[in-house]
């Protein structure tokens, strides 16, 4: 199989993972979508050394997030937003209202713990996988989350024990 032959089948494999992922961060399947387009743009420069690295999905994960992080510094972003009237978000099972009331909080939260909480609860990732994904300290990593988790506590004026239950969403 050509180089070009084993990324179009791990991308194909994985698009639906990664436009996941991306969304999480973003609340806006547009802008996911091209979030994962830069992704995958910068894993086919990258494909030869990236096809041989222990694990590919954090690899790719890794490229992602730094994605969506630079997006957010620079001031584009800031000046325009997009958004759809409707959200194309289909929720499988959980509290509907809660799950819409998180994800809009979601998006008032700074981006560096943006990412950090999703990256510890949607990627289900440990504490040290989170540091590694982004670069910094597992001191970081925790101090970020809980920064996250008290800014999404106080936007959505609920107690610990709802939030808990909706992370599990």
């Amino acid at each position: 199989m050509s180089l070009d032959e084993e990324y179009t089948a791990y991308v194909r494999g994985r698009l639906s993972w990664l436009r996941k992922i991306a969304y999480s961060l973003c609340q806006d399947w547009h802008r996911a979508d091209d979030l994962v387009q830069t992704a995958i743009t910068r894993l086919y420069v990258k494909w030869r050394q990236a096809r041989v690295a222990d694990d590919l999905d954090a690899y790719v994960r890794v490229i992602l997030i730094r994605v969506f992080l630079a997006e957010q510094r620079r001031g584009w972003f800031s000046r325009v937003r997009l958004s759809s009237a409707t959200s194309h978000q289909t929720l499988e099972s959980g509290d509907r209202d809660m799950a819409m009331d998180i994800h809009r909080a979601l998006t008032a939260v700074p981006p560096r713990q943006r990412a950090t909480l999703v990256l510890r609860f949607h990627c289900d990732l440990s504490v040290e996988q989170t540091a590694h994904a982004l670069g910094c300290s597992t001191g970081t990593v925790k101090s970020q989350t809980a920064r996250g988790l008290a800014t999404l506590r106080a936007l959505l004026g609920e107690p610990e024990s709802r939030l808990a239950r909706a992370e599990e969403c």
